[in-house]
């Protein structure tokens, strides 16, 4: 485990993050993630590797969504509720059967999570992918905030 502590707005990018690449490609929220303040990265199950024009227009679309100034809010669901509206896989055991907490973006995403974020999408700053690779079956888009591409 890292030794930098996870920075909440790069957890809010994350959120975005994950929200446009079901947007472009329909593929699931990443499977894996390792969100530090400096740069992070999420791994998806995909079938090949990004074209940079892909990249840029990822990038477009989540510079979009943060100038929108989204407020980012928090409430408590059932678990019943969670299961109809999310995909509750990822909710460790210890969670099932009891009430949820769903972090919701504006109306752009929404999804169960613990960890901590920004109040407002105009906190982020720029968002800027490093690099992506693929491999294995496994797309990897590394990305950071507030920095020029």
């Amino acid at each position: 485990m890292s030794s930098i502590p996870t920075d909440p707005t790069m957890h809010t990018a994350e959120h975005l993050l994950n929200q446009t690449m079901i947007r472009m490609f329909g593929c699931e929220r990443c499977f894996s993630a390792h969100i530090n303040r400096k740069k992070s990265k999420c791994d998806y199950h995909f079938s090949r590797e990004l074209r940079s024009e892909e990249i840029r227009e990822i990038e477009t679309r989540m510079n979009a969504v943060i100038k929108d100034h989204l407020p980012v809010t928090c409430q408590m669901i059932s678990w019943e509720e969670a299961c109809t509206q999310f995909n509750t896989a990822r909710v460790p055991e210890t969670m099932r059967g009891k009430d949820l907490r769903i972090v919701a973006i504006g109306t752009y995403d929404a999804c169960p999570c613990i960890g901590e974020h920004a109040t407002s999408t105009n906190e982020l700053g720029a968002f800027c992918i490093t690099s992506a690779s693929f491999e294995n079956d496994v797309l990897r888009i590394r990305f950071k905030l507030n920095r020029p591409c």
